[in-house]
């Protein structure tokens, strides 16, 4: 019952008439941001940093949490409408919204996905609130040991997962953790990779890393294949249901919030496999197996749910360990240190105030979600026909805007322009973005329990191995070798449902042309489709 008791004090602090308002914001910002074309949730929060600073961190907070669920939403109605995933997560509500929508059935796709999205959020939100403490608790009893490991499978996890080559995710990872080692070293006071700037001695702020990979990066991207050619949005008109699409989804929406809170909770998750496991399973169970392809409104409302229950599931590594698990959670990550806060499993004791009145917003701002946009369709879909020349003119400039709030230097606008530059050049050679935002994040704090483990063990190589660590090093390795022991066992060994989801995750990267987490379209040849 304490759980629930600090849920009511957390609700009594979000339900403050200021704080009510930043929540409301937020939800309408994030969705109208998320909609456009290009635009996934974690350019979203990216993008609406500066938005924040100057607020006290739990307005800010809250902000984030309906900015964050807005963002989701949108990237679902931009998949339905053009076609265009804003992540790899929503691949799937592209592949069968859109068939949905060129059928006639625009408004029925945004339904699904709106209260497919409301109720796996609310589920999962009520779980995180429940579960968040016990694991908080736990994770105050593990050493420096055991958090080098978490961590450390983090990273191989987020290069396995993500992009189509384990190389290009290391190699991305690598990128990001030389970004975390600018500065000035905490132990031996010498300075790394500064090249004698005395304004790199501070390090390089997070912030700017996000903005600058995140949209620097896919507004140059874009604007290097952007044609001029009008954009085709599907017409519609309020999001709404009937009694046979309630029928058909009520069950996905359940489903896909059990696959997908556990998925995001994991501090290696993500959503994009738990969406295709999703789409899977429905193709399995489904009474109507000959619609997938071809516009099944289950192929919409699981993984649409499964993708909001993973989003609430990240914040419990995110809160608990301070380990981000998707690009949108590491944009969080950064926006709640630059308040010189850390989460971490003390952050309950240290910040109730913080955390309860963060998740009480969660449930606010879903049910605002739900309200504002069936009946808000339309609008959205009138937000599709920006033009891209004056849409990425603004995300430039924002980026900007943020880029220089973070310290009011203006060296951080040049340093904004060269992780553009990276991210651009990262999107060239498909390497992923996520791993290098993971890596410059938790590098640092990574190095610093590593020290602390060493400096215990008094240098030997053996203090690193607990029971804890010892039996997550046994997942880093089995993730790992998985993929030689997937080619050694027999063909029948393969489990169905997940090998059927891998090969999903296969088609769908080629055809949207995904090789990464994170944005998104990319228009070529004089084409504004994705390739």
């Amino acid at each position: 019952m304490d759980a629930f008791d600090q849920l009511i004090g957390g609700f009594a602090t979000a339900l403050t008439p200021g704080n009510l308002m930043f929540a409301l914001l937020g939800v309408l910002l994030g969705t109208a941001i998320g909609v456009l074309p290009g635009i996934g949730p974690a350019m979203t929060v990216a993008l609406l940093l500066p938005l924040t600073f100057g607020l006290d961190v739990v307005p800010a907070l809250i902000m984030f949490a309906g900015i964050y669920y807005g963002g989701m939403y949108g990237g679902s109605t931009t998949s339905i409408l053009l076609n265009t995933p804003g992540e790899s997560a929503s691949v799937v509500t592209a592949v069968e919204g859109n068939k949905m929508a060129r059928s006639g059935r625009a408004a029925q796709a945004l339904a699904t996905a709106a209260i497919g999205s409301f109720v796996a959020g609310t589920i999962a939100t009520l779980l995180l609130a429940l579960v968040a403490p016990t694991i908080a608790r736990l994770a105050v009893q593990i050493g420096a040991p055991d958090y080098f490991a978490v961590m450390v499978l983090a990273f191989i996890a987020v290069t396995s997962v993500l992009g189509s080559s384990r190389v290009r995710g290391l190699a991305s990872l690598g990128l990001g953790l030389t970004i975390g080692l600018v500065g000035i070293d905490a132990t031996s006071g010498q300075q790394r990779l500064t090249f004698g700037v005395p304004e790199l001695a501070d390090g390089i702020d997070v912030v700017v890393v996000a903005v600058g990979l995140f949209a620097v990066g896919e507004a140059l991207w874009t604007a290097a294949h952007l044609r001029r050619r009008p954009i085709e949005v599907i017409p519609t008109g309020a999001a709404r249901m009937n009694r046979e699409d309630f029928r058909r989804s009520w069950k996905p929406w359940l489903r896909g919030t059990a696959i997908g809170f556990p998925f995001g909770a994991i501090p290696a998750g993500g959503a994009e496999i738990p969406t295709f496991l999703s789409y899977v399973t429905e193709k399995k169970l489904s009474k109507h197996p000959e619609e997938f392809g071809h516009g099944a409104i289950e192929g919409v409302a699981g993984p649409e749910a499964t993708n909001n229950a993973s989003a609430a599931g990240g914040l419990v590594p995110l809160l608990t360990l301070g380990i981000p698990t998707t690009a949108t959670a590491a944009v969080i990550l950064a926006a709640i240190e630059s308040y010189g806060i850390e989460p971490g499993p003390r952050l309950f004791d240290t910040e109730p105030e913080l955390v309860w009145g963060l998740i009480a917003s969660l449930f606010i701002g879903n049910t605002a979600l739900l309200l504002l946009n069936l009946p808000l369709a339309p609008l959205w879909a009138k937000l599709l026909r920006i033009p891209r020349s004056y849409l990425y003119a603004g995300i430039l400039f924002f980026s900007s805007l943020g880029a220089y709030a973070a310290n009011a230097s203006p060296f951080d606008l040049l340093l904004l322009l060269v992780m553009g530059g990276l991210g651009f050049m990262m999107r060239r050679y498909g390497l992923p973005v996520l791993p290098a935002i993971i890596g410059a994040i938790l590098g640092p704090f990574a190095e610093e329990r590593l020290r602390q483990a060493l400096q215990i063990s008094n240098g030997d190589p053996a203090g690193l191995l607990t029971p804890v660590s010892g039996t997550v090093y046994v997942v880093v390795a089995l993730i790992l070798l998985w993929p030689l022991v997937r080619l050694l066992l027999p063909r029948k060994a393969a489990v169905p449902v997940l090998s059927d989801a891998v090969h999903e995750i296969e088609e769908a990267h080629a055809h949207h042309g995904l090789t990464e987490a994170v944005s998104v379209e990319r228009p070529v040849d004089g084409d504004d489709r994705t390739r």
